[in-house]
This record gives C-alpha cells, sequence and structure tokens, in this order.
C-alpha cells in the first residue's frame, strides 16, 4: 500500500487526527499509519482529542507548536542556486542548537541538492511539491507554514524574493511564506549584480517594511569565475546564530527605556554641484552599533551620512550629506540618554561652494579656501542644557593612536573615546572587522581597555554591553 487516500471523514475524526499528528509532529497520512500500526498490535488510542497541556490560566503569549517542549522548530526553505550546497551545514548547525528541522526544496533547488540528502541529514521527510497526494489532503502547505517557531529561507534568490514581495504563490515554497505566521528569516545569494539591482533593491525593502529578517549577503568571491561582491549566502553558523537568536531572544533587554543617538558614515562636503570632499567611511560601525542598541531595547535614532548600506530594522533613521547638515539633525534629536559619535565627519569644507562646475583654465587649478566644519562631538560633549548624560566619541587614527585618542578625550569633553587605527593596511575603512581601544576617565585619569580583533558587529555588541554595564553601576569588564 503505497499511500493512503482517506475521504468522507467526519469533522471529529478530522480534528482529532490533525491534533494528534501535530503533538507528534507527523503528517495527517504517517500518523493514520501509526494508529493502524497501533491496532494491529492491540494498543490503540481512544478517539479522543488530546487535553490541552497548558493551564488555561496561563495561555502562552505567542503560539507555539504542539510538542515543542524546550526544542525549537524550523521549516527551512531551500532556494535553487549554487549556495543551496551550504544549506546541509546549515541544517547540522540547527540540529546542534537543539533546532527541529523540516525542509522544502524548490524545483530548482533540486539541480543542487538532492531531497534524499536533505531528509538524511534533518531525519525527517523533505517536500517540494504543493501539489502532492500525500500531505495536501489536509493543506499541508499550511502546516509547514504554520507547525514550526520560525521559516528561514537559505539561500533565497531573487526570484524567491520577487515572489515573496509580489505576494505570489504558484509553488509549495512560496504558497509556505504566503501563508506563514511565523518570522521568516532570508539568507539572499547571487550574483553581486542582481543583488544591486534596482528591482532587487526595491524587492527588500518591501520585504523588509513587511517584517522579514535579512542575514547577509556577505561581499567576497562568488562561484562564477572573476565575479566578487556582495551577494554571497552568509555562512551557515552565521544563519544558525540569527535563527537561534530569533527562536530564543534572551530576555534582559538592558537598554530598554533609554534613547540613544548615533552618528555614522562620511559626510559630503561640496566644492560645486558635481565634485565634493568626502572620505572612505563606510558607515558599517557606526550602523553595527545602531542594530546592536535596537536590540538591547533602546529607542535609537541613527543620523547616518552618504552610505550604501540598508537602515537598520527598527531604528529611526536620518540621511544627511554634509557635517552642518548632521549637526542639525543631532541637535533636533536631543534629549537623548546616549549620544554615540561614529561618523567620520569631514572637518573641512570650501569656504564658497560653486554655482556652476569649476572648469579648468589657463591660469591653472582654481583656488579652493576651506574653512572649518562645525565639532559635533565638541559641540554636544560642551552643552549646558540637553546635554546627554553619555556622550561617546570615536578616535579614527593613522599614527600614535592611543596619544591622539587620549588628547582628543580631554580636548572634546566626552565621557568616552573609542579609538581605532584606520591606515590603509588595516583595512578598517570600508571593512568588516575592527580593532577598538575604549578610553574612559577612571580616579582622574584615563583607562584603555584594548580588544581583541572583531567583527563590526561584534565589537557594537561588546559597546553596547559596556554601555549597560555602566548605567547599572557596575564596573566595566575588560574585553580579552
Amino acid at each position: 500500500m503505497a499511500s493512503l487516500t482517506i475521504r468522507k471523514l467526519d469533522e471529529g475524526v478530522k480534528t482529532y487526527l490533525r491534533l494528534r499528528s501535530a503533538k507528534n509532529r507527523r503528517s495527517v497520512e504517517e500518523e493514520v499509519r501509526v494508529i493502524l500500526r497501533e491496532l494491529i498490535e492491540g494498543r490503540e488510542e481512544p478517539l479522543a482529542a488530546p487535553a490541552p497541556q497548558q493551564p488555561a490560566s496561563s495561555p502562552p503569549a505567542t503560539p507555539q507548536r504542539a510538542g515543542a517542549l524546550a526544542e525549537a522548530s524550523v521549516t527551512l526553505i531551500i532556494g535553487g542556486g549554487i549556495a543551496a550546497y551550504k544549506s546541509l551545514d546549515l541544517i547540522r548547525r540547527l540540529k546542534e542548537r537543539r533546532i527541529e528541522v523540516r525542509c522544502v526544496l524548490t524545483k530548482a533547488a533540486q539541480h543542487f541538492v538532492t531531497p534524499l540528502t536533505a531528509s538524511a541529514l534533518s531525519h525527517e521527510r523533505v517536500y517540494t511539491d504543493l501539489f502532492d497526494p500525500q500531505s495536501e489532503f489536509d493543506a499541508g502547505h499550511i502546516r509547514l507554514a504554520r507547525d514550526c517557531d520560525l521559516i528561514v529561507v537559505a539561500p533565497a534568490t531573487a526570484d524567491l524574493m520577487a515572489k515573496m514581495a509580489g505576494g505570489h504563490a504558484d509553488d509549495l515554497a512560496s504558497a509556505i511564506l504566503l501563508a506563514t505566521n511565523r518570522k521568516i528569516l532570508l539568507a539572499p545569494a547571487m550574483n553581486p549584480l542582481m543583488w544591486s539591482n534596482a528591482a532587487t533593491r526595491r524587492n527588500v525593502a518591501q520585504l523588509q517594511r513587511d517584517g522579514v529578517i535579512l542575514v547577509g549577503p556577505n561581499a567576497g568571491e562568488m562561484a562564477e569565475a572573476g565575479e566578487a561582491g556582495t551577494g554571497r549566502m552568509a555562512e551557515a553558523i552565521e544563519i544558525a546564530a540569527a535563527a537561534d537568536r530569533l527562536l530564543r531572544p534572551p530576555v534582559p533587554r538592558p537598554l530598554a527605556g533609554k534613547r540613544v543617538l548615533i552618528t555614522a558614515g562620511p559626510t559630503h562636503e561640496p566644492i560645486d554641484p558635481v565634485r565634493y570632499i568626502a572620505n572612505r567611511s563606510s558607515g558599517k560601525q557606526g550602523f553595527a552599533i545602531a542594530a546592536a542598541a535596537q536590540a538591547a531595547g533602546a529607542e535609537v535614532v541613527l543620523v547616518s551620512g552618504p552610505v550604501d548600506l540598508d537602515d537598520p530594522a527598527g531604528v529611526a533613521v536620518k540621511h544627511v550629506e554634509s557635517a552642518r547638515q548632521m549637526l542639525e539633525q543631532v541637535e533636533a534629536s536631543l534629549p537623548v540618554d546616549i549620544a554615540i559619535f561614529a561618523a567620520a565627519v569631514a572637518d573641512w569644507r570650501v569656504a564658497s561652494e560653486g554655482a556652476q562646475k569649476l572648469k579648468k583654465t589657463a591660469a591653472g587649478m582654481p583656488p579652493l579656501q576651506l574653512v572649518e566644519n562645525p565639532d559635533i562631538l565638541a559641540t554636544i560633549s560642551k552643552l549646558k542644557d540637553k546635554r546627554p548624560p553619555l556622550v561617546i566619541g570615536f578616535a579614527a587614527e593613522t599614527e600614535h593612536l592611543l596619544d591622539n585618542a587620549s588628547a582628543k578625550l580631554t580636548r572634546k569633553g566626552c565621557d568616552w573615546i573609542v579609538a581605532n587605527d584606520v591606515s590603509p593596511a588595516t583595512g578598517v575603512m570600508g571593512g568588516d572587522r575592527n580593532t577598538v581601544h575604549l578610553l574612559t576617565r577612571k580616579d582622574g585619569a584615563i583607562d584603555v581597555d584594548s580588544w581583541p580583533v572583531m567583527t563590526k558587529d561584534q565589537v557594537a555588541i561588546e559597546l553596547v554591553a559596556h554601555i549597560a554595564r555602566s548605567l547599572a553601576g557596575k564596573p566595566l569588564e575588560t574585553t580579552s
């Protein structure tokens, strides 16, 4: 008997079968097979719906999959891209974290990985067809969409994200994504030109507005020869960690109730309508701090110069161009509890911006008279009214790092300085890793805490942890 087809069941029997199959994390068809086996062996259970396990006085705040107990469950949708091979490692990484995995493979994904391989790794049946008679007689795609705690899409191809943004449901994967009421975590993977295409950017923006969460993509070499850029799927361990954070969010939110102001990125100081003075800041560190502060429960305002980064979820972002515009938005955002000035603000601007493009002349280069820009960090640090209780500056230096940072801490009047070496050899400017030193005042002297090499996300998390300890009146811990 290859498959079971059951018709003309009354509603009570249908309800019983659905509840029992959900409790045991099996399809209805699989549950019927178990019941028949139990009947043959003389171990049948009474025909009654399982009693609810949750006391009536304390209903769960969020619907949980029946039988989940301490475990978590993920529906993993594997899209059709070369990065699908990483999803096999992702299954293992999720199971290491006590997360059960049920896989859905798109038609294109089956060109790269097989259902048999995914099934062997997940120890679960793999689903591929929206019109599978073995699972769809009881709307199996709805179970896959809701009988889980999280949906992970890895790799999330440009085509699959376009379907999601447009609300399409013409295959099993897109039907699950449209029918779910669970959080969705996407791990995009595609060619860099596809990722930067205007259509993809619109789709990503729409998905983020819809509450979809992204991890990656990362920058690096692509599978295609000679191709590099942003588009690589995040590593399996990164995706598993992101899923774990969503499934088991930390209870403490140490910055809850606090308002945090952060500046990030470079400023562009116009010379004429075409040219400007700028620097190589990517804004990644400031954006990472904004995301970490928001995750810690803070209300975050991010004032950003021109960057090529997506706005962090849950953060109010004000986009500016020049130093004067940044200062204006910073002052308009006060009062705040904490101000973190990570932006690489241009120190100078031209005294008189040209109304037209400056032309070459026989007399040579036109003279450019420079004037000093407002010092945003010093201005806010020395406010008599509305000065934030904690003001943190950044010192980006290419030589004599700690000496220059110590002098800046004293001169600017801020409370802490985060110092980092931005010499070209370090790759910090525009890169993804950073090595910083936290300078604070202690007993009338300057204390230096040197941190190891970290990703900019890790630096942000550590900085927020130090801020939380300071606000709680606890001594700062050194980072080793």
